[in-house]
């Protein structure tokens, strides 16, 4: 019988409040675990529970004994789960899910990247612009752009979302170039709904120190990031759009960036994954990809 044994019984009885399911849980017989429970209240010199005919509850030392045990069955799993990861490998399923476009443009990539480098290693991704919730669809990460609000979380930042506002060559010569943001309502502008809520996205500027947002009056709305850019390089309209969207388009001269001065600071971008101890080797491997994908392009 070892100190781990006593623990894992005494841990087991606290949590269903019963030596009788306890043992159920262990594969023991009631008796066994009353008996590890009462040898390690004899080592520790104190009453863990209070005892009765119908019911076991925990004494004061015994709450506190309790939290203490659960953070050291806590590592003790943590140590047993990289120790098959070490065995193992990076294998088995990474279940991702990550906004469309960006997951498109960026995550992709490295995902086929990460498959390369570890044949036995599968994907599962999913493309959504909506917060999923991780644990309860039984995903490893998702990408998220943003401030992380859900503390439940691990957020590991490996990248920055740019937001700039841009015409194609051919408006600005039929409607003129906007000098600040207040001239946008003598302007078509081309508005992002976001399928989270089905709200147009605010466009958003700084000046100075100073932060603001605002509406523009719509030319046309869409609900996709990329037709949208499409839309701006055959100059329908201003947009304002992220800049790993736009980029091509600005290397072919179909698109130029305005209102340079205002633009907005950037949304950090993080690969969240539930708040275990234990971080399975491929969601590891993941996240060390993207930030080395990230430090390749400075």
């Amino acid at each position: 019988m070892t100190g781990l044994d006593l623990i894992v019984s005494f841990a087991s009885a606290a949590r269903h409040a019963s030596f009788a399911r306890a043992a159920r849980e262990l594969g023991l017989s009631p008796s066994a675990v009353a008996k590890n429970v009462a040898r390690l209240e004899a080592q520790l010199g104190m009453r863990l529970f209070h005892r009765t005919t119908r019911q076991v509850t925990l004494s004061q030392d015994g709450e506190d004994i309790y939290a203490r045990c659960q953070r050291i069955l806590e590592d003790v799993e943590s140590l047993e789960a990289a120790a098959a990861d070490a065995r193992s490998g990076t294998r088995g399923t990474l279940r991702i899910d990550m906004p469309v476009a960006y997951g498109r443009q960026i995550v992709l990539p490295v995902l086929m990247k990460l498959m390369a480098r570890h044949p036995e290693l599968k994907i599962d991704a999913r493309f959504s612009d909506h917060v999923v919730d991780i644990v309860k669809e039984g995903l490893d990460a998702a990408v998220r752009i943003g401030p992380l609000a859900d503390s439940s979380l691990v957020g590991r930042e490996f990248d920055q979302q740019f937001v700039w506002t841009y015409a194609s060559p051919a408006y600005l010569a039929r409607h003129g170039e906007p000098r600040s943001p207040d001239e946008l309502n003598r302007h078509t502008c081309l508005l992002f709904r976001m399928p989270s809520s089905g709200r147009d996205r605010p466009w958003q500027f700084r000046s100075g120190r100073r932060n603001f947002s605002l509406m523009p009056e719509s030319g046309m709305r869409l609900g996709d990031g990329e037709a949208l850019i499409q839309a701006a390089a055959v100059g329908l309209g201003l947009v304002q759009a992220p800049t790993y969207l736009t980029e091509h388009e600005v290397k072919r001269g179909k698109l130029v960036e305005i209102l340079q001065k205002f633009r907005p600071p950037p949304l950090p971008i993080s690969l969240v994954y539930p708040s275990h101890r234990h971080i399975p080797l491929r969601v590891r491997a993941l996240a060390d990809a993207l930030a080395e994908r990230h430090s390749a392009r400075g």
